[in-house]
């Protein structure tokens, strides 16, 4: 078992907490992605786990084993950075199997999972080659082979694909979730690109000021968001807000004309303000005079973004599903089905529901 459970854990600089009473529990094999804007804390909290960073107060266990004061090495990890950190004089043979000499591993075992990881990497035919003969995404497997060897309980990735292009990024993606069925690892990853974290996790973790703001799986946390900021960080284009009026058991949202909306039952004798999430996705134009028109239009062959500004003086981003134009200056009317519509509060973002 390599299941990773942080109970209560804290972090600090000085007299700075950055990581703030975190627990978390991420399953055996699973793949758990962290996720958040830059300085939320993901990347302290990886290295926590590594071992790379002291922890203040609380308790990491690996496996069942506590390893809040583990030495790194014996953690039973392998961690992927940010960077190859690749040895450029040695091949990719000796840069795999470089960690296992290091422990004094005979040679005809690291030989045998040298070829097995770049079997499972489909590297077996560059083993011979240096890091300069090969492409960003070849090398991105290289680092991850030298941590396959290793046979670790749990990998940690570090924004492995931030230095690759994007067609290499998409294929790379693709490869670890290859490899994460294959090997059937624990894996924790951390991103602040939440498409990578879509399409590759089991679990997402939303971190945002040392803390977790929503755990789960991806397609919940996209449904059914906590808060505002968990639903305009997870699906992309964002999710877009804007400002509506609780009264009478209904929401009357300035910003789309006439649009009025039912509230819940269990706001309606709330009245008030209120933040209206619309997903892009889930908004459709029609011709209309509301005061509504297209500022710009992009075309990505079978999508078309369209960006419009309110009377009110919001942005809205429509998603269509077609590739016929639309012309700037054009007025519209935003039709949704009131369904897909969620609610916020104004002042803490709070889901209301």
């Amino acid at each position: 078992m390599s299941g990773v459970i942080l109970e209560d854990v804290t972090k600090s600089f000085g007299d700075t907490e950055v990581i703030h009473g975190v627990d978390l529990e991420v399953e055996d094999g699973e793949f758990c992605v962290f996720v958040g804007p830059s300085g939320c804390g993901k990347s302290t909290l990886l290295r926590m786990i590594a071992g790379l960073e002291d922890t203040t107060t609380g308790r990491i266990s690996i496996g069942g084993r506590d390893v809040t004061r583990v030495d790194p090495a014996d953690r039973g990890i392998a961690m992927v950075f940010q960077t190859y950190a690749l040895y450029p004089h040695m091949t990719v043979e000796q840069n795999m199997g470089f960690g296992l000499r290091m422990t004094g591993v005979p040679k005809a075992e690291i030989a045998e999972k040298v070829q097995d990881a770049a079997s499972i990497l489909r590297l077996t035919e560059y083993l011979t080659r240096k890091p300069k003969a090969l492409s960003g995404g070849q090398r991105q497997r290289v680092a991850i082979g030298r941590a396959i060897v290793r046979g670790p309980g749990v990998f940690l990735f570090d924004e492995p694909l931030s230095n690759l292009d994007a067609e290499l990024r998409v294929e790379m993606r693709v490869e670890i979730t290859r490899l994460h069925r294959e090997l059937g690892a624990t894996m924790i990853y951390v991103t602040h690109d939440q498409v990578e974290a879509m399409t590759l996790a089991d679990k997402i973790v939303v971190l945002r000021d040392g803390s977790i703001e929503q755990a789960g799986r991806p397609m919940d946390l996209y449904r059914d968001p906590d808060n505002a900021f968990v639903a305009g960080f997870i699906g992309s284009p964002s999710m877009n807000f804007v400002q509506g009026q609780i009264e009478n058991g209904r929401v009357t949202v300035p910003a789309l004309g006439k649009i009025t909306i039912g509230a819940p039952a269990s706001l309606s004798p709330r009245g008030g303000p209120v933040t209206v999430g619309l997903r892009p996705q889930n908004l459709g134009l029609e011709p209309g005079g509301s005061g509504l028109a297209v500022e710009l239009s992009e075309m990505l062959g079978g999508v078309r973004y369209d960006y419009l500004k309110t009377p009110t003086g919001e942005r809205l981003v429509v998603e269509s599903r077609n590739d016929e134009d639309m012309d700037a200056g054009t007025p519209v009317d935003v039709v949704f089905e009131h369904a897909t519509v969620q609610l916020f509060d104004p002042s803490s973002g709070a889901r209301l529901r």
